[in-house]
């Protein structure tokens, strides 16, 4: 049996410095395209300003659409971004991220995405090195 899950059913939330990174943008520009509702704010109560995950991923969905993006060859290409898609049989786990204009899709076991807590919203890193990607998480302060 397979499980899904899609970032559209959770309410995660991107620091707007974070989304400012992973955009290639400033901080102001991501804090103007909440006002004019490019993207949506997050919901925090009193803590700092946020960016919904969803409108996130979404943005940089629609964004790879429009522009065509030239990528350069090297040893070991890393994609920060949102994971946008998660589906789960009793063995493997098919994990995508929405990394800026690219969507990464990743096939690991089903143990390491329960171990690395993979899910619609979190922020992951894919990592491509010849035809394997690896998910890397950042470390906690």
């Amino acid at each position: 049996m397979l499980t899904y899950c899609y970032i559209n059913s959770i309410m995660a939330e991107i620091r707007i410095s974070d989304a400012a990174s992973m955009l290639g943008v400033s901080d102001d520009t991501v804090r103007r395209w909440i006002e004019i509702g490019k993207l949506s704010s997050g919901t925090r109560g009193n803590g700092p300003r946020t960016v919904s995950a969803e409108s996130l991923a979404l943005y940089m969905s629609a964004a790879s659409r429009l522009e065509e993006t030239v990528v350069h060859a090297s040893a070991r290409n890393r994609f920060p971004g949102i994971v946008t898609r998660v589906e789960k049989d009793g063995v493997m786990a098919l994990i995508e991220i929405q990394a800026g204009p690219h969507r990464v899709t990743s096939l690991l076991s089903r143990e390491s995405a329960d171990e690395l807590g993979l899910a619609p919203g979190v922020r992951a890193t894919g990592v491509v090195k010849s035809t394997n990607v690896v998910i890397e998480l950042e470390q906690n302060s």
